[in-house]
């Protein structure tokens, strides 16, 4: 018993180390042996904000009601990502079939031919991966897997129109079988929808996007 467990926990630690964020070894260490004291971890300190690349949105001027209609649509998606970081599938599917909703209900006619065509290009990866996710409640990594997608398609959204608040892109080195994935939060602080409570913190900000 004692060998296996001697294992297990070298085998921890060795995952644990391979997360490219700002934390300490040591901090890992307790991270790991306390589980209740995770959310008090701030994964971002002052040196991760200054060189945080700043981006603004590519069109500053929206039809208000075709832009309400895309802070709703970012909104779900903040919405899919917090219930993913959560562990709560079920929760996740109910944000992924709002967003649906709210995509469907976007008036492309109030957007510019410009506007038009750059959301256009972004609105079938939305639709195919939330209406994924929202299909797939009961199967957490699935709803991980289409998230990957959803959350590339989400920032090319926030790029183009913002969402009404700033927003942060993160990036974690470990999903997707190490091959790294990203997300957007509206959150300094890294809470990762990939691994949720098994590694919260795993990740690094890149940008915020005004």
């Amino acid at each position: 018993m004692k060998h296996s467990f001697f294992a297990a926990t070298i085998a921890a630690i060795m995952i644990l180390s391979a997360c490219n964020n700002n934390a300490s070894s040591d901090s890992h260490a307790a991270h790991d042996m306390a589980p209740e004291k995770k959310d008090s971890l701030a994964h971002a300190s002052a040196g991760d904000v200054k060189e945080m690349k700043t981006i603004s949105a590519v069109f500053s001027t929206v039809d208000p009601k075709a832009n309400a209609s895309i802070r709703e649509i970012v909104d779900h998606y903040l919405h899919i990502k917090n219930a993913l970081a959560g562990d709560n599938a079920a929760e996740a599917g109910k944000g992924a079939k709002a967003m649906s909703d709210a995509i469907g209900k976007l008036d492309k006619s109030l957007l510019t031919a410009e506007q038009k065509s750059a959301y256009d290009k972004i609105e079938t990866g939305l639709k195919s991966h939330a209406s994924q996710i929202a299909q797939s409640a009961a199967d957490i990594k699935i709803q991980r897997n289409h998230f990957v997608q959803l959350s590339e398609s989400a920032y090319e959204l926030v790029k183009q129109f913002g969402g009404g608040k700033p927003l942060y892109h993160d990036h974690c080195p470990m999903a997707r079988d190490n091959q790294g994935a990203m997300w957007i939060s509206e959150l300094k602080e890294v809470r990762n929808p990939y691994f949720g409570e098994q590694m919260l913190t795993c990740g690094t900000v890149e940008e915020v996007i005004q």
